[in-house]
């Protein structure tokens, strides 16, 4: 079974929009020093990093707060302006200027938006866990073990764990915001982007104020789980996401081709209403190379959504929705990101840790050598090749 996998990626990539406050930063080591004190090829793990959060910035506060553990020693115990602007330094120093553009212009449209769209369920934009977050799950992130994340999760195919995430309560303040949002947007005619190239329907989270709390989502809540079960990717390391909603019905999109995500992990968590059909299909982890290679009986796995349950998923394992034949649904999807992985795999060559072809093909080249040897050690023997 081979398909024709599209990369499915966000319009505008919700890079963050929380920015500098104007103070005068404190004067940083001479050129000199801070040459000398390049980034760690690795990070310090033992360093907690200072929160960039509540200042307006160019990229994800996360990414700072992640790219802090790479800092050089001498720098770890300056004030935090000096390490934000040599931080910042570095990361536009490798963004191309037409990024740089596009991110200005995201972050004047997100404000524009935040700045006349007035919330319905102020509630919803800080983190309480102990009210959006099913027991079982605020248990086992409070334990923080592999045990512990095991016990709460089912894994019906390699890489794919599905879990009982969100209470019902959460799920309807959450439909309630984003169908508030979207009678905002009709009545306003504000014309707003989707969240991605293949959803016509649904809303950017975090283009209407709740890039933070989603933020804390994703740092507190799945990177500690990706850590455990996606380290191969990133998962210890993510430090930006793209937030969103997708509606699925006979008068919205109906169905999602066969695709891979921009992102490291992915979390997908259905919030309701009352739908049929629209099970979710996966079809194997890929690498660029082998995106659409054949699929294997071992790699099939068809998912039907139950509200308030998560599926936590590769960002590279392929994957599709049936059609929803009735009903309406609608889904939450955080695409976690890892500026670090990103970093690194463009160095990358051999890709058999996570993708199952690079693996099979791996196998095979070594049960040929293997087999190649064998005949090699009696041919010398003077015995018959087998």
């Amino acid at each position: 079974m081979s398909f024709d996998v599209s990369r499915k990626e966000a319009q505008q990539p919700a890079p963050p929009t929380t920015g500098h406050n104007g103070n005068v930063v404190a004067v940083l080591p001479s050129m000199s020093t801070v040459t000398a004190n390049r980034l760690r090829l690795n990070p310090n793990t033992e360093h907690k990093p200072e929160s960039y959060e509540g200042l307006q910035l160019e990229f994800s506060p996360l990414l700072f707060s992640s790219l802090e553990r790479y800092l050089p020693p001498p720098m770890l115990s300056l004030p935090r302006d000096s390490k934000l602007h040599y931080m910042r330094d570095i990361i536009l120093r490798y963004s191309p200027d037409g990024e740089r553009i596009r991110v200005q212009r995201h972050r004047e449209y997100r404000q524009k938006i935040i700045s006349h769209y007035q919330p319905l369920h102020r509630e919803l934009y800080t983190m309480h866990a102990s009210n959006f977050f099913a027991p079982s799950f605020l248990k086992a992130i409070n334990e923080n073990k592999e045990e512990g994340f095991r016990s709460i999760m089912a894994e019906p195919t390699l890489g794919v764990f599905t879990f009982e995430m969100f209470q019902p309560c959460f799920c309807e303040l959450l439909l309630s915001e984003v169908e508030n949002f979207e009678k905002w947007v009709h009545e306003t005619k504000f014309r707003i982007m989707r969240p991605n190239t293949m959803n016509k329907f649904g809303a950017v989270l975090d283009d209407f104020g709740l890039e933070t709390m989603l933020g804390k989502l994703m740092e507190d809540f799945i990177r500690p789980i990706s850590k455990v079960f996606f380290s191969d990717v990133g998962g210890s390391t993510l430090d930006s996401h793209h937030g969103f909603v997708v509606e699925y019905g006979i008068d919205r999109d109906v169905e999602l081709g066969f695709h891979v995500d921009d992102s490291e992990v992915t979390l997908n968590v259905c919030l309701g209403k009352q739908f049929s059909g629209g099970d979710l299909f996966f079809r194997g982890v890929r690498c660029d190379k082998h995106v659409n290679t054949e699929t294997q009986s071992d790699e099939i796995l068809d998912y039907s959504h139950v509200p308030g349950r998560a599926v936590l998923h590769h960002g590279r394992h392929r994957h599709g929705a049936r059609a929803t034949t009735s009903g309406q649904r609608f889904n939450l999807l955080l695409w976690c990101r890892s500026s670090v992985f990103r970093e690194l795999r463009k160095y990358q060559k051999d890709f058999s840790i996570w993708c199952g072809e690079c693996q099979r093909e791996k196998k095979e080249r070594q049960r040929v050598s293997i087999s190649a040897t064998k005949q090699e050690l009696l041919k010398r023997e003077g015995k018959p090749a087998t």
